[in-house]
């Protein structure tokens, strides 16, 4: 290194010690306006460890010789590293073997080139195992909630602790400061003070770069506009792009938790703009982002002044021929609800076939996040919604994102904080962002009734005093759920909607919650499994009955379809200049 070179050097790691003073000085501005919010929300209470701690030390008690046993393994296995360690550097190994069992988080060879480095991601791999045996020793003779709960947050503890979360014990992180004299670092930094900045304190790990998109001109951009709008939601109508379309329309409902637009992403991905383009009439809801005036709604009011009106809207458009309907997630949940709730109470449906998207209707078994739904939780919750009339989208955020750590808490953070890189141009993380509120009531009900009580496929729910339940409804229905969904287990989403009445179509679709129902034909990318048989309680033998396709399940569902939209008739009739256009799409209420 020549003496030019390391002046430049030296005058930019002076650069950076500057830039380091004053990104501190806004990282503690940033946390002094955190709010102070209720444990419950931040993580399992105290009882839980306790409970866990008394049942380990009585399994022990009652079985000495296994606790013995686990203590003596994890001793075994640290010495068996520790010897192999000693012989590779006696040697002169270049660089240590790669363990059997493959981790994207070690996955850069700079874990394999020091023994420094492999050791700690060995002793990692160790430990984690032990802490797992620990586990399922405290959660012997457990109920089977509390059992999860102890497996669960052990995992988080795991996660948490991996050596590639942290700066010291990260030879990528540490090899890219030396080449960047700690220009990385800095970088890392200023994302870490922006991500404080922008959610008041909390630290959340942004996913998508912020500034890529814009709703409206990059995505959301399927040409429509507003022609119906209460205080709960616009009614969007999207314009024709073939001469003949279906007479009868469909209306897209999507979960209130969420905007939108995740079914109308960029060209090359969006479900409304193809479906436009096979001649179908689409509508769909855009929710208000509630604020304390919506405090009072609940799920009735999601069924009665949300779904009901925007079916009777669209019918009305159409000449009260009937409408097909589809609900996504929690938004096919309450469309389950207001079937239940047409039915029940007799008056007349407008909907002539129901799809589901990745819906549970049975919550006996929702997944991971049943782990959270504790009274601890709930009432952390139901604190933080009293407080201000509606449940902040922060908090959903994190406890959706602590489903997956690594893909979605840790992995990224390490990439934005440890590494300094800028955050990905992606389309269906921005989105995912871009969250929403839940009114009090809504949280309330969400959280109680249907995650924890499981109500409306046990007891039944409740809806303007009539009480409904899943067997209420009669209705040709078309099923997706999918294969590696960790929000709606596909088995848990085909247990409830099996009991459907009506004649259904069943598909399981490969990926997860999103990119398993996001999946254009043009990508030719996941398969899936389809069958007109009832799951049933044996899904192992509905499964290995039904028949695999390549490519999207989208073309299947539109056959479908086809044969319930009625005929063909002129695109410029089925949305008549009469009809009003009260503002382009995507409308205000998707951009609050």
């Amino acid at each position: 290194m020549n003496d030019q070179t390391g002046s430049l050097g030296a005058f930019e790691v002076g650069q950076n010690f500057q830039r380091i003073n004053f990104l501190l000085q806004r990282l503690f501005l940033a946390l002094s306006r955190r709010e102070v919010r209720n444990p419950g929300v931040e993580g399992p209470g105290q009882p839980l460890f306790l409970r866990a701690a008394m049942n380990q030390a009585q399994t022990w008690a009652a079985n000495p010789m296994k606790a013995l046993n686990q203590q003596i393994q994890f001793w075994q296995n640290s010495t068996a590293l520790y010897a192999e360690l000693t012989q590779a550097m006696l040697a002169g190994a270049q660089r240590m073997p790669k363990a059997d069992t493959p981790d994207a988080r070690f996955s850069d060879e700079e874990w394999d080139k020091h023994p420094f480095f492999y050791y700690l991601k060995r002793q990692y791999q160790i430990m984690s195992a032990y802490l797992e045996s620990m586990a399922d020793s405290a959660s012997e003779g457990e109920d089977e909630k509390h059992s999860e709960q102890i497996h669960f947050f052990t995992q988080q503890l795991v996660d948490l602790f991996s050596p590639s979360n942290f700066l010291a014990s990260n030879p990528v992180a540490l090899k890219k400061a030396v080449e960047t004299n700690g220009k990385s670092l800095v970088e890392g930094l200023e994302n870490l003070v922006k991500d404080l900045e922008r959610n008041s304190g909390d630290l959340l790990v942004t996913l998508a770069d912020p500034e890529a998109f814009k709703v409206g001109e990059t995505l959301a951009t399927t040409k429509g506009h507003v022609v119906h709008e209460t205080p709960l939601f616009q009614l969007i109508r999207y314009e024709p792009t073939t001469e003949k379309v279906y007479a009868r329309p469909l209306l897209l409902v999507p979960p209130w938790i969420n905007k939108f637009y995740i079914l109308d992403l960029q060209a090359k991905s969006s479900l409304v703009r193809w479906l436009v383009d096979q001649g179908v009439a689409v509508y769909i809801v855009s929710w208000k982002n509630p604020r304390e005036e919506l405090r009072d709604y609940g799920m009735d009011s999601y069924v009665t002044e949300g779904i009901v009106p925007a079916m009777n809207k669209v019918n009305e458009l159409h000449g009260n021929d009937g409408i097909n309907v589809v609900g996504y997630c929690i938004g096919g949940t309450t469309l389950s609800l207001t079937q239940a709730w047409l039915a029940k109470t007799k008056q007349e449906n407008p909907a002539k076939s129901c799809t589901f998207f990745t819906a549970l209707t049975d919550f006996e078994d929702p997944g991971p996040l049943k782990s959270f739904i504790d009274e601890g939780f709930i009432s952390g919750i139901m604190i933080e919604a009293q407080r201000k009339g509606y449940l902040d989208q922060r908090i959903m955020a994190r406890t959706f994102s602590y489903l997956r750590p690594n893909d979605l808490v840790y992995g990224p953070a390490v990439k934005a904080y440890l590494l300094g890189e800028p955050r990905p141009k992606f389309d269906l993380l921005f989105w995912n962002e871009d969250s929403t509120r839940l009114p009090e009531r809504m949280a309330q009900e969400y959280l109680t009734l249907l995650y924890r009580d499981n109500a409306f496929a046990t007891t039944g729910f409740e809806i303007g005093g009539v009480k409904i339940s899943l067997d209420d409804i009669k209705v040709p229905h078309y099923v997706v759920a999918c294969e590696k969904d960790h929000i709606a287990p596909w088995t848990a989403s085909f247990k409830g909607l099996s009991r459907l009445k009506g004649g259904g179509r069943f598909v399981l679709a490969q990926s997860g919650h999103i990119a398993g129902i996001v999946n254009h034909p043009d990508k030719k990318k996941y398969g899936y499994w389809v069958s007109d048989a009832d799951p049933g309680t044996d899904l192992d033998a509905w499964r290995a009955g039904t028949e695999a396709h390549e490519g999207s399940w989208w073309p299947d569902w539109v056959s479908w379809l086809g044969k319930r939209s009625g005929k063909k008739i002129d695109a410029a009739a089925s949305f008549p200049e009469s009809t009003p256009r009260l503002e382009p799409a995507p409308g205000r209420y998707v951009r609050e």
